[in-house]
């Protein structure tokens, strides 16, 4: 996510919330109902589940959190204030997502998505398409330390670009935030990767070198699979590249002028820029751009046949604000150049709120607590450690809602563990970012997953199993401790 979220989040201080009330299986009761609930809805509802009927499923999933909170002597004023903070939390995404909206509005109107696709159609073939995705959004998160920007700049781009060549959207969302959440992870820019060592005890560093051993591997292991996957698609299914280009053309005035706007946008991010201020920016000069480039477009958008004052103004405004759509003579681009605005977004905002609704009461309950101390006293080994922090943070993730309390709540909840292993503390740090950081992703109604699914407009689901990053690096992190590769000791172990 991004650098700047972490102060205005205060999750360093956080406290978790404990009750002996509790046992683990009363804090687990609010977890099956929510997935067999989700499981049900989703079987009836099918891709459309994520329309409106996921959402109230959560916050009925936050009900039976709350009946069980209430039989075991928790105030229903406190488990609703621990909702307003984990919903006020979440400010700064819901704003980056309306800026993200916009932003995709304005760069579609003034053709820069138009032109990113355009040149790169010519530069990128289908066979190295989808490996050069997971270097390119590395190499852009690595800058910028945010998976985020990643997405919404050169990932809505390269979404494009697969649309229209053809190749599959949810391999390229897999490979895009394969690369994305590389940086995400690595980049000292990265508020997880400070996080990550801050509530480990480490420095941060140590966590980037020792962070490596795991990191490196899988992100080659990802860069391979994506090669072999390019060399077995289908020539013969990948769409008429010349025609779209034409189109294309014919349609927007396509100049690589038009590219100053997003190397502006991650020059500023890569300069320590708030996001939404850059993402702000970037919005404002893509409606600029749009008046002097795409003047007729404008004007179209905007209800009139000429461009003035009012149709200016008017053009520019919905493309920030509501569903925007310019039509082309290719059917496979008619599809793809509309952009739905700040009111595109508030579907997964809706998610998230609902989302953050009952992550707040299953902290509030101490269910939260509970789960991760029943994780941490049921293995005693070496691995065991190891296994349970992985399994806490995905759990986590996936109750929670919430990134950083996936690595918060273990961070605190495990640092005197590895102590009393012997274990140096850049283990847990490692640990936290190979599981906690990653696969948030990879759940629909996390921040993380609800946010990438919007704003590159696929599924979960269609790209779980292609972000082979993303789910590889628990399983990487278990194997180094499973043969005890690179695990590092403290010089003066204490005794368990």
């Amino acid at each position: 996510m991004d650098s700047q979220n972490m102060e205005s989040k205060g999750t360093q201080d956080e406290q978790i919330v404990e009750n002996k009330e509790l046992n683990i299986w009363e804090a687990l009761i609010p977890v099956f109902a929510l997935i067999g609930m989700l499981a049900y809805n989703v079987y009836v509802y099918g891709d459309d589940a994520l329309s409106g009927s996921n959402q109230f499923i959560l916050l009925m999933g936050a009900a039976v959190a709350a009946i069980v909170g209430y039989f075991n002597k928790v105030d229903y004023k406190f488990m609703i204030e621990e909702v307003s903070k984990n919903v006020k939390s979440t400010a700064g995404a819901i704003l980056i997502l309306l800026m993200v909206g916009s932003l995709a509005g304005t760069w579609l109107l003034s053709g820069i998505i138009p032109t990113m696709i355009y040149y790169g159609l010519q530069v990128l073939n289908p066979t190295i398409f989808l490996a050069a995705c997971v270097i390119i959004c590395a190499i852009i998160s690595v800058a910028t330390g945010s998976s985020w920007t990643t997405s919404a700049t050169v990932g809505i781009a390269l979404i494009g670009i697969a649309e229209a060549l053809g190749i599959s959207l949810g391999m390229t969302a897999g490979a895009v935030l394969s690369g994305a959440y590389f940086g995400d992870k690595l980049s000292p820019l990265s508020d997880t990767t400070n996080l990550a060592p801050a509530m480990a005890g480490t420095d941060l560093f140590t966590h980037i070198r020792y962070m490596t051993l795991t990191t490196v591997p899988t992100i080659v292991i990802t860069i391979l699979v994506f090669v072999f996957i390019g060399f077995t698609l289908d020539p013969e299914g990948v769409a008429d590249t010349q025609s779209i280009l034409s189109s294309i053309e014919a349609s927007f005035n396509v100049s690589p002028w038009l590219f100053i706007v997003p190397i502006l946008v991650i020059g500023m991010i890569v300069k320590k820029t708030p996001p939404l201020i850059a993402l702000l920016i970037g919005t404002l000069l893509g409606g600029v751009f749009a008046l002097f480039f795409q003047p007729d477009i404008v004007a179209s958008i905007g209800g009139s046949e000429s461009l003035n004052l009012t149709s200016g103004y008017k053009g520019v405004m919905d493309a920030i604000t509501v569903d925007i759509s310019i039509p082309t003579d290719n059917e496979v681009l008619n599809d793809l150049f509309s952009a739905g605005g700040m009111y595109g977004m508030l579907g997964t905002i809706w998610l998230i709120i609902c989302a953050m609704v009952f992550g707040g009461i299953m902290e509030a309950i101490g269910a939260l607590a509970a789960i991760s101390k029943a994780l941490l006293n049921l293995f005693h080994t070496t691995f065991g450690l190891f296994a349970s922090t992985v399994f806490t943070c995905l759990g986590l993730n996936f109750t929670a809602s919430d990134q950083y309390l996936a690595i918060v709540v273990p961070g605190k909840m495990y640092a005197q563990a590895y102590k009393d292993k012997g274990l140096a503390p850049e283990n847990l740090s490692r640990t936290l970012e190979d599981s906690g950081t990653v696969t948030s992703v990879l759940i629909p109604w996390n921040t993380c997953g609800a946010y990438h699914s919007g704003v590159l407009g696929v599924p979960v689901i269609d790209y779980l199993f292609y972000a082979i990053f993303n789910w590889l690096s628990p399983f990487m992190t278990l194997l180094f401790a499973a043969f005890r590769i690179k695990i590092k000791t403290l010089s003066e172990p204490k005794a368990a």
